[in-house]
């Protein structure tokens, strides 16, 4: 039964009433017989089948020892009384019957009240035996519910003791004043002060189910109407009902870090997640040493505050959301809550997080899967986009790459790897899908082809700035092929294969460019090789040829080592080929041996002058890096 304030107030202030009538009546004793019975006659008023109902909530701040509280039970016969009071006859034998008549009764129980002692916050020992009252009052549950159980076994325990219909009303509605303290207490379970209060209801609890166990042995219209109580069905409801209030109001406590996310959606969300780990932090703390094993609290108060949040995350998700807000949700479902909430070390050995199931049917999971993965393929498809298409504008208005560390540098790949990098593993991690992953990966594919159709257009062009631009691209080939080539990034065989096929060409439009007009420079010396004024004149062609060589590598430097290195290779090789090439022409008409042998040394002599001048350049690339290395 549950009352409002200001109900319980109006009835007990009619309580007060009633008793000062009845203490009215014990204290004109003394009095002349005349002057009592006047007084009898004028107080008592009660009706004989009046049954009182009111429930005397518990004061928790009592002012003066003066207040009035209830206390003892005085028995009266009210028949008796209002007999004696309109009978005619001698007033004096009236009152005198009267006086010895007002004396405890098995017929009905009224309350009075007495002096109130200071009231106790939580149940402890009192050197004092309590009434049923002044157990409550003093939080002490437990002892409280014994009363109550002795009441009901005296009224109900035994077919020959009678009991009338005031007495079961009586006892019922002490049974409905202490469930209310019950109640109150399991309310409050998450309050400091009231650990000692829960210990007390929570003992009292297991002792009415026992109670309701044994009643229910009994025939019904032998056990009292109350029965079963079913405290702890009270108990587990209000205790779900107490965790949808404090995720309901979890907006008012959660502070500063909510604050700052960027939309209501994601607020509320932190703000309940945060709760339950706030919660379910204190039942283990707190709450877990107030309750018996049985009650096995924290994966109660965990299938609690999980389905709570469940079900507020299913009501948003059902909702038209952005796609901002989706990640979220997703985040919180696959990262959040099951890595930092439950398996918060102090909660991981109390929670089987594994028996909760998931936050989110997978109905609705697959919904958001879906609008999440449709938002990262536009993503990735619009960085591309607008990356590449920054860099071309770039080469068409003859904008010169800017220098790094003394190398022509493009921001293209370091522009575009990290975020299709970072789409990748936030799809596998919150889809736990490789196939979707993939997919994402099939654009870099379209990309990269695009890239070569612009990169071929722009080399046909007559601009100045092409070399730089196009040593500031090898660095990007370099970086994409590296990409590409690494086993962990998830690309499907044909895909890496068809990427790796497109930037073997992009490098080889950039080397073309660059080598192609380096031969065409060192074209009259490969004229000179292998001809009678190389034989006649050898140590002057071929060093003219080295030197010219030289020159040619130098402008290399603007470019990365590793891209120097290998378009130095392709360098050497080719300069190797035509060299055969020439000699394979015999054009010179060796004469005798001793020409052949002279030849032969001139072969030997020309490869390592050739080679040093590779050997030389990447020698001092070497200790380029190292002393850059050493300044940074």
């Amino acid at each position: 039964m549950a009352f409002s304030r200001k109900e319980n107030l109006e009835e007990y202030k009619k309580s007060e009433e009633i008793c000062e009538e009845i203490i009215g009546i014990e204290g004109i004793d003394d009095e002349e017989p005349k002057e009592q019975c006047q007084k009898q006659k004028h107080k008592m008023k009660i009706p004989k089948n009046m049954k009182i109902t009111n429930i005397i909530k518990h004061r928790k701040n009592v002012n003066s020892e003066d207040d009035l509280i209830p206390e003892a039970l005085l028995e009266v016969d009210l028949d008796t009384i209002e007999g004696i009071v309109e009978s005619p006859g001698d007033p004096e034998v009236g009152c005198q019957k009267q006086k010895f008549r007002i004396k405890i009764s098995e017929k009905i129980k009224i309350l009075h009240f007495k002096k109130w002692q200071k009231n106790s916050q939580s149940p402890g020992t009192s050197s004092v035996e309590l009434d049923f009252k002044g157990n409550l009052e003093q939080n002490r549950l437990a002892e409280a519910q014994q009363q109550l159980m002795k009441a009901e076994e005296l009224l109900f325990g035994s077919k020959e003791v009678s009991r009338t219909e005031d007495e079961e009303d009586k006892l019922h509605m002490d049974y409905e004043i202490f469930v209310l303290h019950l109640r109150l207490a399991i309310h409050d379970s998450f309050s400091d002060d009231n650990q000692e209060t829960l210990k007390s209801a929570l003992t009292s609890i297991l002792k009415e189910e026992a109670q309701d166990r044994r009643w229910m042995e009994v025939a019904m219209d032998q056990r009292p109407v109350w029965r079963p109580i079913s405290c702890r069905q009270i108990h587990d409801t209000l205790l779900q009902t107490t965790v949808e209030e404090r995720m309901k109001n979890a907006e008012d406590e959660q502070e500063n870090k909510a604050d700052i996310l960027s939309t209501s959606l994601k607020r509320e969300v932190f703000r309940m997640g945060k709760q339950v780990q706030k919660d379910l932090l204190r039942v283990v703390r707190n709450l877990k040493e107030c309750y018996p094993p049985d009650f096995d609290i924290c994966r109660t108060y965990a299938q609690l505050y999980h389905q709570t949040f469940s079900t507020r995350l299913q009501e948003l998700a059902r909702c038209k959301i952005s796609s901002e807000d989706c990640l979220y949700i997703l985040s919180w479902i696959v990262e959040y809550y099951p890595k930092d909430v439950l398996k918060h070390k102090e909660l991981e050995e109390h929670i089987n997080s594994s028996s909760l199931g998931p936050l989110l049917p997978e109905e609705d999971l697959k919904r958001l899967e879906e609008q999440y993965f449709s938002y990262k393929e536009n993503n990735i498809r619009n960085w591309l986009s607008n990356a590449f298409e920054k860099e071309v504008k770039k080469w068409s208005d003859g904008i010169e790459p800017e220098l790094m560390d003394g190398y022509y540098f493009s921001s293209l790949a370091f522009d575009v790897l990290p975020l299709i990098d970072g789409a990748v593993k936030d799809v596998n991690a919150l889809l736990s899908c490789e196939s979707k992953a993939r997919s994402l990966l099939n654009q870099l594919d379209s990309f990269l082809l695009s890239y070569k159709t612009s990169l071929e257009e722009l080399v046909k062009k007559k601009q100045e700035n092409i070399p730089k631009t196009l040593t500031a691209n090898l660095l990007n080939i370099y970086q994409f092929r590296d990409y590409v080539q690494k086993p962990e990034h998830p690309f499907l065989e044909d895909t890496r294969t068809a990427c790796l096929s497109t930037l073997a060409d992009l490098k080889k439009i950039c080397h073309t460019y660059f080598l192609s007009r380096i031969h065409t420079e060192l074209k009259p010396l490969y004229r000179k090789l292998w001809t009678q004024v190389w034989f006649s004149g050898h140590c002057e062609v071929v060093e003219e040829l080295v030197k010219a060589l030289e020159n040619k590598t130098d402008s290399f430097k603007e470019l990365k080592s590793v891209c120097r290195e290998e378009l130095l290779a392709e360098l050497h090789l080719e300069v190797m080929v035509e060299y055969v090439r020439r000699m394979m022409k015999r054009n010179l008409k060796l004469k005798d041996k001793e020409q052949q042998e002279a030849a032969a040394e001139f072969i030997c002599h020309d490869s390592n002058q050739i080679c040093s001048v590779f050997a030389k350049v990447s020698m001092g690339q070497l200790q380029t890096s190292r002393f850059s290395s050493k300044i940074s």
